[in-house]
């Protein structure tokens, strides 16, 4: 087994991954914190304000050369707002030379026909955008711009006229998630091959606002069953759109298994180069390695903050003798730490947590908030600063 403390410099013989240790098949290359949308669920850091200096294209390009030596297969650009960077086109060019699959995931703000055709003859394989409601004016009022709305459509057309799938990304919250058979007519109505029907998890900004935008249980009851209707007709249809509903975990009694595991197939890299087992792991007190500073090979393999929750060694009861421990590893180490302060506690979300009590009080304040889209804390530098103060 690795040693999880190995300070062991970047010039040491090639360790090979032990049986406990995958490889890092999915890369996310957040390029930047940097969006010109302000959504109040944002899975960016709170401090995103106070973060470092961007990896330059070369970095970037050095990082995506050593994960694909390690075996990551796919690549997704992401963000903040991805297509900020004057240098996607040769990130993607390049992700495509040394064989990913690429995938954009974008707001569509800043999207061009223009840009679509350059991605395109880059070699790009995939873009998602991301919608804010079916409503426009509470899409822009949520994306805190009086044109996304219009500019996501038309660019949702643009891509599939360029032989993309259509894929689309609908964040759903108390808010926007009782119009759901609009959002699909919608979805429908732009040809969309798959659409993700994702009820906010809790992290980030969406964590901040969570009594302003976790639904009830009865919200999340009539939306699962709309969603089946909508289903069943689409296969009656024999119609291509595939609908998929993501419940926040709040309403489940048994976690998921988190991105299939600690340090297990998922790498993140934010902008300043931090790297990470997950997109939310930045907000735990777990001193990170940079890839400044590092190899990607001695990231995976050696690095404290991978090997921290790896396995089960690390897990306290309930989890550890758990016989569900091999399906959900104990579920998320971020959850864990944001509602209990421990990160090596289980996850709350469980039904077996000494700590379960919290999301039921969650379910119950749900019941009866009343907070409106005006009220909640937009994710901008603004705000991102004022926290940072505080």
């Amino acid at each position: 087994m690795l040693n999880a403390g190995s300070n062991l410099p970047d010039s040491s013989p090639y360790i090979p991954p032990t049986p406990k240790t995958g490889l890092p098949l999915w890369l996310l290359a957040e390029l930047t914190y940097r969006c010109p949308l302000q959504c109040p669920y944002c899975s960016n850091p709170l401090d995103f304000a106070a973060q470092g200096q961007e990896l330059t294209t070369e970095q970037w390009f050095k990082v995506m050369r050593e994960a694909r030596e390690m075996g990551a297969a796919q690549i997704g650009f992401s963000g903040g707002e991805p297509l900020v960077r004057q240098d996607l086109a040769e990130l993607i060019a390049e992700a495509r030379r040394l064989g990913y699959y690429t995938n954009l995931i974008t707001s569509g703000i800043g999207l061009t026909e223009q840009k679509i055709v350059d991605f395109k003859k880059a070699g790009l394989d995939h873009i998602q955008i991301s919608f804010q409601a079916s409503d426009e004016q509470v899409n822009n009022m949520l994306a805190g711009s009086k044109k996304a709305f219009a500019q996501k459509l038309e660019m949702a057309r643009a891509v599939k006229a360029h032989g993309y799938p259509m894929v689309l990304n609908f964040v759903t919250h108390r808010h926007n998630i009782d119009k759901i058979d609009r959002i699909i007519e919608l979805c429908i109505a732009l040809e969309a091959d798959f659409v993700e029907l994702a009820t906010c998890q809790f992290y980030g900004w969406a964590h901040l606002n969570r009594v302003g935008l976790l639904p009830t249980r009865e919200q999340l009851v009539n939306a699962e069953r709309v969603t089946n209707e909508y289903r069943a007709k689409l296969a009656a249809e024999d119609h291509p759109c595939k609908l998929i509903f993501v419940t926040p975990d709040y309403y489940e009694e048994r976690p998921k298994a988190c991105m299939n595991g600690w340090g297990s197939v998922f790498l993140t890299v934010t902008p300043d180069g931090t790297a990470l087992p997950c997109h939310g792991a930045r907000q735990m007190p777990i001193q990170f390695p940079n890839v400044r500073e590092h190899s990607m090979q001695h990231i995976w393999y050696d690095s404290f903050g991978f090997n921290r929750f790896r396995g089960y060694d690390w897990m306290p009861e309930p989890c550890r003798s758990c016989d569900e421990k091999e399906k959900d590893f104990g579920g998320c180490r971020c959850q864990a730490f944001m509602l209990t302060g421990d990160a090596s506690n289980a996850d709350p979300v469980c039904g077996k947590s000494h700590h379960h009590g919290m999301i039921i009080q969650a379910r119950e304040e749900a019941e009866y908030a009343d907070q409106t889209i005006e009220q909640l804390a937009f994710r901008n530098e603004r705000n991102s600063r004022l926290i940072i103060k505080s």
